[in-house]
């Protein structure tokens, strides 16, 4: 009995500790995300210049389709918030999701850095462009304007503001754009620090 006893109180202290599960994160409740103009909608709101692009409050919601859903009015209601402090709100979650990610920066031919993209299965890629610290980010890369692209809600990527280098990508964004379930934006944004996104073309025609 005794070394039946010591077998199993040696084999309980080499077994591993088992590990607390990780905490399941938080689901995003303040969400703008940018969306074809022919879904706009009450909470809807659009950047300078833009005529394609709306800008729809959204939450996350594990029973929505893509993992993401547009405020109901009865749900938007129960938030006690104009559209207009909800995107003030959206902005500066956006900016802290932003600040845990990294882009993946791509070389060109002469191998220098030509652009850089965030991407990945979240459907919430499309949601860091209103993000008030994405232009300092790439200041030092690109300069003090950046021009910004989000196809779907899947992808954002960062080109500095040349319009040459845009009119490279343009066929490659507009597919990405027009086959997409969730399509996100045709329009190219400006970005500057302190100023809110302004569009200044499209790589797509007019729908």
């Amino acid at each position: 009995m005794r070394t039946l006893l010591c077998l199993l109180l040696l084999t309980a202290n080499t077994l591993p500790a088992q590990q607390p599960a990780a905490p399941e994160r938080k689901l995003e409740s303040i969400l703008l995300m940018p969306e074809p103009k022919a879904m706009r909608g009450a909470y809807s709101i659009t950047m300078p210049n833009s005529q394609q692009t709306v800008f729809t409050c959204y939450r996350e919601s594990i029973s929505a389709l893509n993992g993401v859903e547009a405020y109901s009015p009865e749900n938007f209601n129960k938030l006690g918030l104009s559209v207009e402090s909800f995107a003030a709100r959206a902005k500066a979650a956006a900016d802290k999701r932003l600040l845990q990610l990294k882009p993946e920066l791509i070389k060109g031919e002469d191998g220098k850095i030509a652009y850089a993209v965030y991407r990945g299965d979240s459907p919430l890629y499309a949601t860091l462009l209103v993000a008030p610290s994405l232009p300092k980010i790439f200041a030092e890369l690109f300069g003090q304007e950046i021009w910004a692209v989000t196809p779907d809600r899947h992808s954002l990527y960062i080109f500095p503001a040349k319009a040459d280098l845009m009119h490279e990508f343009a066929a490659d964004l507009a597919e990405r754009y027009a086959t997409d379930a969730f399509a996100a934006s045709c329009e190219i944004f400006s970005l500057k620090a302190g100023v809110d996104p302004r569009v200044i073309a499209s790589f797509a025609g007019e729908e």
